[in-house]
């Protein structure tokens, strides 16, 4: 007896091992689809780990193309019938590109009596390129304080002009700073015209999306 349980977790350990080295995704789910182990394969096109996997919904992690092909074959489970059983995904990969493919379940137990678990396997057909971000813009008072500092005003000069205090000013300032990666208010000009935020060849300078400022002048 005990010579056949060391056998048994000798053959399970190995299993396990060719699991993980297997390089197509794959994951065992209960009979409703929650991961019960997953491969690093499968955990990979994710963009996570395998244990963080286990007890997520496999129909979640991988979108549906038809809902008529999942209910289908949960009346066949129901049903207890044994046939191997093909979904269309999509899902949103680690580098933000959509994929889509088919996942492949087939039932497995031990007895045809026991409720089967579901062997999944992921197919990847293809992938779209994940949609290039709008660029970083300014909003209106931003943009009007972009215009009056390249018009060569202070701060203490541009919250006059626009009704705020320096701070307000210098507020706008970091946010924009911070958005555009820029090290001063030379490089926030630069990248304000650049972006299209300020209209090029225009004196006094002016906001794309705002009115002509009056010019300003130095404190």
């Amino acid at each position: 007896m005990e010579t056949g349980r060391a056998d048994a977790v000798v053959w399970r350990n190995r299993a396990l091992m060719l699991f993980d080295r297997v390089s197509v995704p794959v994951a065992v789910c209960d009979v409703y689809g929650h991961v019960v182990l997953a491969n690093p394969a499968m955990a990979a096109e994710c963009g996570t780990t395998p244990g963080r996997l286990r007890g997520r919904q496999v129909l979640e992690l991988f979108r549906p193309e038809e809902t008529t092909q999942v209910e289908r074959i949960a009346e066949a489970l129901r049903l207890r019938h044994r046939s191997r059983y093909q979904v269309s995904v999509r899902w949103q990969a680690p580098g933000g590109a959509e994929r889509y493919g088919e996942l492949t379940a087939d039932p497995v137990s031990d007895t045809v009596q026991e409720t089967p678990a579901l062997l999944v396997m992921l197919r990847v057909q293809g992938e779209r390129p994940a949609p290039e971000p709008e660029p970083v813009r300014a909003t209106a008072v931003e943009g009007q304080v972009l215009a009056l500092l390249a018009g060569g005003a202070t701060t203490a000069r541009a919250a006059r002009e626009l009704g705020l205090s320096k701070d307000g000013v210098t507020y706008h300032l970091r946010r924009l700073s911070a958005r555009w990666g820029a090290a001063g208010r030379t490089e926030l000009v630069a990248r304000a015209y650049a972006l299209g935020v300020l209209l090029p060849g225009t004196w006094p300078p002016r906001a794309a999306t705002g009115n002509p400022l009056a010019h300003p002048s130095q404190d």
